[in-house]
């Protein structure tokens, strides 16, 4: 395993990680790698869900670049009522 030396940490920090510690009934050393370990799980999830989203700037050029491309010799009434008729109840389901 890794050794490292934090340097500087916030007095608030320190203190917040003591007190958890003691209502933990850890040491503070196994109080910080358990801090550490679900901060850096969380912020890891959050970066990588954020990465699997298209940026806003994307989404909204590629609507840009879909409006008025569709084309349809149908009326409004005509599309609707298409889309009514296709449509179903759903699954039956037994419970």
């Amino acid at each position: 395993m890794a050794n490292i030396t934090v340097r500087n940490i916030p007095e608030e920090v320190f203190e917040k990680i003591k007190a958890l510690s003691a209502v933990e009934r850890r040491s503070l050393n196994n109080q910080i790698l358990t801090v550490l370990e679900r901060g850096t799980f969380s912020e890891y999830e959050e970066v990588t869900r954020e990465r699997r989203h298209i940026s806003k700037q994307t989404q909204l050029q590629m609507w840009r670049e879909l409006c008025g491309s569709w084309e349809d010799d149908r009326t409004a009434k005509e599309i609707i009522k298409d889309i009514y008729s296709h449509r179903t109840l759903g699954r039956d389901v037994q419970i």
